[in-house]
């Protein structure tokens, strides 16, 4: 088990992208916090009636006070930290529409959480890795930075951001051993994704629209970005640090 007795740290852990990970992460051995502003108690059910060990906390990840109690809650319940995955992010629910139609208070509620909800995240976790001795940051961008999405200008600049922001985290940490590195899913069949498209002719359109696109002519699922994010976690990545790891099945090619 490539990370046992390794404590991990998953934020928007109530479902999806989220829920995958810490199931994964906990049949590979780990502790696993389950961080989410809603209640990731299923999540946690899930990952203890499968044999695995966590934690669900409830945190507000754009506040100072709630990441830095989740990074102490966690020390406190395991012993230490050895990764986290900033997963959680403002997705759902998010209006469709161009740039110049985009309301300024659900702008700022994006970019506050996508953005500098991941770098409060950062900012918490790294003394704790640094007793730790070292450890792994891995932060979910989106793929939509690279295709340019033009109905999501304000999620697509907080994922470019998230991307950004990795590789300047990545330079700072690397004297204590801590690597830092982002992927960009493509678009995955989570229940977020399913509710975007609004009405079940428009999801199909889009459903259709992304299969096409890609390489590998199927839907994407949680469990195709996971494998991914677990090697950015492992040892197996241990002179890794400053990446981006495209996954989306081969829709676009630089």
């Amino acid at each position: 088990m490539i990370l046992d007795n390794k404590t991990i740290i998953v934020t928007g852990a109530a479902g999806g992208l989220g829920r995958a990970f810490s199931l994964r992460f906990a049949t590979e051995g780990a502790n696993v916090v389950c961080a989410d502003i809603a209640d990731a108690s299923e999540t946690v059910s899930l990952v203890k009636a499968a044999g695995g060990s966590a934690l669900s906390l409830k945190v507000d990840i754009t506040k100072a006070d709630s990441t830095n109690a989740m990074c102490q809650a966690a020390e406190d319940a395991f012993g230490g930290i050895d990764g986290i995955v900033n997963n959680a992010a403002i997705y759902a629910g998010i209006a469709m529409e161009p740039f110049h139609r985009i309301d300024d208070a659900e702008w700022d509620r994006v970019m506050n959480v996508n953005a500098k909800g991941t770098w409060q995240c950062c900012k918490s976790v790294y003394p704790y890795l640094i007793k730790r001795g070292g450890g792994s940051i891995v932060n979910i961008a989106s793929a939509s930075i690279l295709e340019g999405n033009p109905f999501f200008a304000h999620y697509t600049a907080s994922k470019g951001a998230v991307w950004a922001l990795t590789r300047s985290v990545s330079r700072v940490v690397g004297e204590q051993g801590i690597r830092c590195n982002s992927i960009t899913p493509g678009y995955t069949m989570t229940d977020a994704s399913k509710g975007l498209a609004g009405d079940p002719e428009a999801f199909q359109k889009n459903y259709d629209y992304s299969i096409q696109t890609r390489a590998i002519h199927r839907a994407m699922e949680a469990d195709d970005v996971v494998g991914t994010v677990l090697f950015l976690l492992s040892d197996d990545s241990a002179f890794l640090t400053g990446q981006n790891l495209n996954v989306d099945g081969g829709c676009i090619n630089y």
